[in-house]
């Protein structure tokens, strides 16, 4: 497949030049809001030509939602990234056949429409894979195409609930907490490029086809919530809500200064857990018999919190940093975003980057998510205007004519 030509209006980039370890794959990126759109957002930043279909009228809720500034999506700009747009009404014939005929050309087509939807338009997966027996189709939904909750709204939130993360986040006599970002989305978005890569290798390296990725929101959080199933399965034992405590060890939890602002202790290993008895001048709790493990350790937190609230809260934030670091002892501070932006190790690692952008001139946003010493991704500009690159692809890709595509506009199929 031959390389696109980028957006004329968004020449500059970040990174070096090299095309990307996915140059030649094709993305479509029929997907809506956070965890499908991640999914392509993470394969462009490593080189794919993603291509962003969207409804003519309604674009992607995600251009809308968070923070706007002059009716321009800040959100967009990020997860857009890389990514060219063209506005296509699939549920219309007319509009549905344009996306086989891009299918036929492309590697990878990720949706997050209700389970049904797709096959309702003609375009599920026999259909695309008639077109294309090659593609791979990333199905992204809340709780997966099968199943008694298959038909339910799946949005993160609700994830957040049933997944368990919210039952076992909050304080002890609180009410269950909601993460206050797309958590389960955001699982589910990285665990999907890592599928949509697998399902790719099974084709290209293993001499396989093309194949569905069904992949429910519900499972990868349910996954990074680690060993509760079988825990509860082998011992009957249901968590309970700890706050910042850890039912694992302790000292683990944030603590206020005294001017102040809060830090973070960690003690997973007890070497680290001796060092900080030893800082707080309290040694002596090392030669108790239940400080030999974390699980004993934490349930004595009452006192080891008090111990180690009392001693960080007679010191300021950078006394504390300070004396813990140089004990090799695991603290950090809590950072809100405009400490985030500040720190030295993020600004030298370029964690966070400055990028052109047509509409801002210059926007801070994440960098590439993984560093690749021979095969580096890069952004090669933000996220467009809806419809930005129809024209385009149609005409110069697909082949249709001028009459053709203002046709199509005229009757709404695109934009």
């Amino acid at each position: 497949m031959t390389s696109p030509a980028q957006p004329a209006e968004q020449p500059a980039q970040t990174g070096p030049a090299s095309p990307g370890p996915l140059a030649g794959l094709r993305v479509l990126d029929l997907a809506t809001i956070y965890a499908g759109p991640l999914i392509a957002q993470l394969l462009g930043d490593f080189g794919a030509d993603v291509i962003k279909v969207e409804h003519p009228g309604r674009g992607d809720g995600l251009r809308g939602h968070g923070r706007q500034v002059d009716g321009i999506g800040l959100w967009w700009k990020i997860v857009a990234r890389n990514k060219r747009t063209i506005a296509v009404n699939l549920s219309d014939r007319a509009g549905a056949d344009l996306l086989l005929r891009l299918a036929a050309t492309a590697d990878v087509v990720i949706e997050s429409f209700r389970p049904g939807t797709m096959e309702r338009w003609g375009l599920g997966y026999d259909e695309l894979s008639a077109a294309n027996p090659a593609l791979v189709m990333v199905r992204v939904s809340g709780f997966g195409q099968e199943g008694p909750y298959a038909s339910r709204p799946g949005f993160g939130t609700l994830i957040e609930a049933m997944s368990g993360f919210a039952a076992v986040t909050g304080e002890p006599d609180g009410p269950p907490t909601l993460p206050p970002f797309g958590l389960a989305d955001g699982v589910a978005g990285i665990s999907g490029a890592m599928a949509t890569m697998v399902a790719l290798y099974h084709r290209d390296a293993r001499g396989g086809r093309g194949q569905v990725v069904d992949l429910a929101v519900l499972d990868p959080l349910i996954t990074v919530l680690g060993p509760q199933p079988t825990v509860y399965s082998l011992l009957g034992e249901i968590p309970a809500r700890t706050g910042n405590r850890s039912t694992n060890n302790a000292p683990r939890n944030t603590y206020l200064t005294a001017d102040g602002k809060w830090v973070a202790v960690s003690s997973s290993a007890t070497s680290i857990a001796e060092r900080i008895m030893a800082i707080i001048g309290h040694p002596e709790l090392i030669d108790e018999p239940w400080f030999a493990t974390g699980a004993g350790r934490a349930e004595h937190s009452d006192l080891i919190d008090s111990l180690v609230g009392d001693w960080i809260g007679a010191r300021s934030r950078d006394e504390v940093l300070d004396t813990f670091e140089a004990a090799q002892a695991a603290v950090a501070a809590v950072y809100d975003v405009s400490t985030l932006v500040a720190d030295p190790h993020i600004q030298a690692r370029e964690t966070l980057i400055e990028v052109p952008d047509a509409d801002f001139g210059q926007l801070l946003m994440q960098n590439v998510l993984a560093r690749l010493s021979a095969s580096p991704g890069r952004i090669r500009f933000t996220g467009r205007p809806i419809g930005a690159d129809t024209d385009a692809i149609l005409i110069r890709e697909l082949g249709l004519s001028e009459s053709d595509v203002e046709g199509l506009r005229s009757r709404g199929v695109i934009r």
